[in-house]
This record gives structure tokens, C-alpha cells and sequence, in this order.
């Protein structure tokens, strides 16, 4: 694998129907790219540049410097962090159903890839600290991904409106990161992702197994991260066969109509077909 760095990312899309899908859905606001991870190549775009809310996608710059601090020393893999009351938080995850008080550093950045753990990423975050997690796009370059605060229950007036943002252009080039840089946290970041068990939106449409895909399954190896929250759905990610290797960002944005919400069945059918025709595109 080599470095994306030079890969030319503002490059306008070639003419590609992969996320057609997108366009027949109405009342949602959606941001999408698809790259070849390789080059850098935008393969097709829908609105790429609009920044829109992608609940747990910002834990991968959580992740990312997570990795970094254990590869270069400035945190232990295996130093127990423990959980506190003001850390507990709802949804996603395993730990809050676990009777194990405090975990290792490194057992928590695998539960945050693995199902998108809320208390250990609040932990770890504690831990870490939401300024230097802050630091982490700029060095990226990729501005417009932000890990705007902790999990929480519920959002008051005084805290930040959504957990994190982004654009599709800035999350597909740092999937092609993922795909493609050699620096040993981009890789440990691979070895956690490989754990995800979401594979609910853009990945679905490529009928993997959830449980068991770490090393591949149907010739396809996916690794992606997805944020969940009322009205947003959100997928990024990477999809490989062989040699070549996709990258893939698809966010949605909707106001939600109430607990049956229909808008969400739609969101979730196109993003589905998505994976679909990536599938198709030879990914």
C-alpha cells in the first residue's frame, strides 16, 4: 500500500450512475462521492461538498489518534481506563451491558470500530481529549470532519447540535487513506475497522456476512465505519476485490417524521442499491 497523499480528490467525477439511487428519494439532503482509493479518482459525486451531520463518523478521528498515541508510545494499549457515571450514555454498544468496570485502551478503540460503543467512546475520549481529537483534520486534510463533543443522551441548548459533521469529499479521501497509507496507525485503524458489524446501509447491498467478513467474504473485503442518529444515516467506508479497492462516503440528512418514519425505509433502500452497484462497478 501507498500514501494518497498526491491523489487528486477535487477532480470532477467521471459520468457514473453507482449513486443514481440517491437522486430518487425525496426530502433528504445527501452528500456522496466514490473514489478509486488508489489514485484518487472520483468515480461519482452528488453534492460531495455539503456539510451534513454524521453522528458516530466522527469517532474515527477518535480512533485515528488513538492509534497514534499507541503506536508512538503515548498511550499503552494496555492501560485500564475506567468508566465513570458521567461517561454512561445509551444505544450503541456492549460495554454498558458488561459487568467489567474498566478495559483496556486498546479493548475499547475495538469496541468503538467493532459497534460503535458510546461509552467507550466517551471514555476514551475523556481520556484522550476533545482538543486533540480536534487537531486530527487539519493534519489529515480533511477540514470539514469534526468530532464535535462527547455521546450524550440528549442535546441541550448549550451543547453542540450534533455529535459530528462532515462533507462526502473530505470522508472519501480519508477513506482512501484507510484504504491505502502505509503509517502503522492507519493500519492498526484497518485491523479495528475490519471488526464492524453494521453492515445495515451502504455495505448491505453487498450481501456479506456482519459476523464473519473480517477476512473477506465473497471475494469482497469491506471495511467501513456508519453513524446513526434520527434523521441521519451515514456510511463510509472502503470495498476491495483482488487488487482494486473502492472508497465510498454516503451521508443523508432528513427531518424525521415520527417514530414510523418512512423517510428512513427510503434512505436505507438507496443506500443499499448503492452498494449494490458497487458491486457491479467491479469493486
Amino acid at each position: 500500500m501507498t500514501s494518497t497523499t498526491g491523489a487528486p480528490w477535487q477532480a470532477r467525477a467521471v459520468d457514473d450512475d453507482v449513486l443514481a439511487p440517491l437522486d430518487g428519494v425525496d426530502g433528504v439532503a445527501w452528500s456522496a462521492a466514490v473514489a478509486d482509493a488508489a489514485t484518487g479518482r472520483l468515480l461519482a459525486v452528488r453534492h460531495p461538498d455539503v456539510v451534513l451531520p454524521t453522528a458516530s463518523i466522527g469517532k474515527l478521528l477518535l480512533l485515528h489518534e488513538a492509534a497514534a498515541r499507541m503506536v508512538d508510545g503515548r498511550l499503552d494499549p494496555e492501560a485500564r481506563l475506567a468508566r465513570t457515571d458521567d461517561d454512561a450514555v445509551a444505544d450503541s454498544g456492549l460495554w454498558q451491558h458488561l459487568r467489567l468496570s474498566a478495559l483496556p485502551a486498546e479493548d475499547l478503540a475495538l469496541l468503538v470500530a467493532s459497534v460503535s460503543d458510546n461509552l467507550a467512546a466517551n471514555v476514551l475520549l475523556r481520556h484522550i481529549g476533545l482538543d486533540a481529537v480536534a487537531e486530527v483534520p487539519g493534519r489529515l486534510g480533511v477540514p470539514t470532519v469534526r468530532l464535535l463533543d462527547r455521546v450524550r443522551d440528549v442535546r441541550t441548548p448549550d451543547d453542540p447540535p450534533h455529535l459530528s459533521q462532515g462533507s462526502a469529499l473530505d470522508l472519501v479521501r480519508l477513506a482512501g487513506m484507510l484504504a491505502a497509507d502505509d503509517a502503522p496507525e492507519w493500519a492498526l485503524l484497518r485491523q479495528w475497522l475490519s471488526t464492524g458489524v453494521d453492515l445495515s446501509m451502504v455495505a448491505a447491498g453487498l450481501g456479506l456476512d456482519p459476523l464473519a467478513h473480517v477476512d473477506g467474504d465473497r471475494g469482497l473485503r469491506v471495511i467501513n465505519k456508519t453513524g446513526t442518529d434520527a434523521g441521519v444515516r451515514a456510511d463510509v467506508g472502503i470495498v476491495g476485490a483482488g487488487r482494486r479497492v473502492v472508497a465510498y462516503a454516503v451521508l443523508a440528512s432528513w427531518t424525521p417524521q415520527g417514530p414510523g418514519d418512512p423517510a428512513r425505509d427510503d434512505v436505507l433502500g438507496a443506500m443499499r442499491e448503492v452498494g449494490r452497484r458497487l458491486r457491479e462497478l467491479g469493486a
